[in-house]
């Protein structure tokens, strides 16, 4: 994937699919409470949406984490939801009030998003689960195929396919390794890990790793990069914490 400017191109859909399922794939039990966005009245699981509040001066704000105190709207990660939302006044039926929305209110999550994948970058970075620089890149993936590969956006594309061949060299059809991510600069990435010019990064799956590949998975998705996430069948009404 990659992004020129603020616009993003498409994984294919087949390596979309294996992402995601690498992603989730210790979690697929684990319980997903399922929430209705106000902007389309779709159905998804609570992950694919995103929560806002209001702050005390009755404007909306959005809360990535989903732990800041009122009631929530949820809307559905995407930019071209959050941008329906504000045109057709979701907010302010949600909140069953008059409420103050920016006009920019999607560039804004799309930076909050942008830098909670950073700060989890750099997280991951300081846990460990990061290995940077082309040739120690290469060598963690000659040991470690189930790595996830992060290429700057703006690295060299001789570069990118052979790292790309090598994680996906001799794999069988049961066990396809995940694709690679690119979604952040070359400059971003080097600052988040505290290098110069760091091009090609790996990922481990463990902890602090995983919790990045959610988060960058989260950034693509909301700025198209990713299908329009399924609606579920049922959903409780718009939280009242």
């Amino acid at each position: 994937m990659c992004r020129a400017g603020n616009r993003f191109e498409a994984l294919p859909g087949r390596l979309q699919i294996e992402l995601v399922k690498f992603l989730w794939e210790e979690d697929r039990y684990r319980p997903r409470p399922v929430r209705q966005c106000a902007a389309g009245r779709t159905r998804s699981p609570e992950d694919d949406l995103l929560r806002f509040v209001l702050d005390p001066d009755k404007r909306v704000v959005p809360d990535l984490k989903r732990k800041l105190p009122g009631r929530g709207v949820w809307i559905t990660a995407t930019r071209s939801a959050v941008e329906s939302a504000v045109k057709q006044k979701s907010f302010a039926r949600g909140f069953r009030q008059g409420v103050t929305v920016d006009a920019d209110l999607a560039d804004i999550v799309e930076d909050l998003l942008r830098r909670s994948a950073l700060q989890d970058l750099a997280l991951a970075n300081k846990a460990g689960c990061v290995v940077a620089g082309f040739a120690k890149v290469e060598k963690a993936l000659v040991g470690n195929r189930r790595m996830v590969l992060l290429h700057a956006l703006d690295a060299a594309p001789d570069g990118r396919r052979k790292l790309d061949r090598l994680v996906h060299r001799d794999t069988d059809v049961e066990e396809k390794p995940p694709p690679s991510l690119s979604c952040l600069t070359s400059a971003e990435m080097s600052a988040a890990l505290g290098r110069h010019n760091v091009m090609h990064v790996a990922i481990t799956k463990d902890g602090a790793g995983r919790k990045f590949v959610g988060s960058a998975l989260r950034f693509m998705r909301y700025a198209g990069a990713y299908p329009e996430i399924a609606p579920a069948a049922d959903a409780p009404e718009q939280d009242t914490e």
